[in-house]
């Protein structure tokens, strides 16, 4: 593993080099379009981009839990919570590029 980590700073970068534009508007930009995401999410709506993956919302339930340590049993309430689902085209290329490594 690298390590290393994808910043919004990295993305603006990236977009002002492949299309030329300035680097505030590429920021811009970038932070128009995560805000658009996270706008339809907050609302509960799906958000689908073709051959990267599959953000969702969902509610999950109440539940009883238990502390591993000592094994008394605790209420966990509801909650929403984000899921990820990668497409396959991302999956098979995150699998090729731990191959030749």
């Amino acid at each position: 593993m690298v390590g290393k980590t994808l910043t919004r700073m990295d993305l603006s970068d990236a977009v002002h080099r492949s299309v030329g534009l300035s680097r505030n508007e590429c920021g811009s930009l970038v932070s128009a379009v995560l805000d658009h995401v996270s706008d339809a999410l907050v609302a509960g709506e799906h958000v689908k981009v073709s051959g990267f993956g599959t953000f969702q919302v969902r509610e999950k339930g109440a539940r009883v839990g238990r502390n591993p340590k000592t094994g008394v049993e605790a209420p966990i309430p509801p909650r929403t919570v984000l899921t990820f689902r990668p497409s396959h085209l991302m999956k098979d290329r995150v699998a090729a590029g731990n191959r030749e490594r």
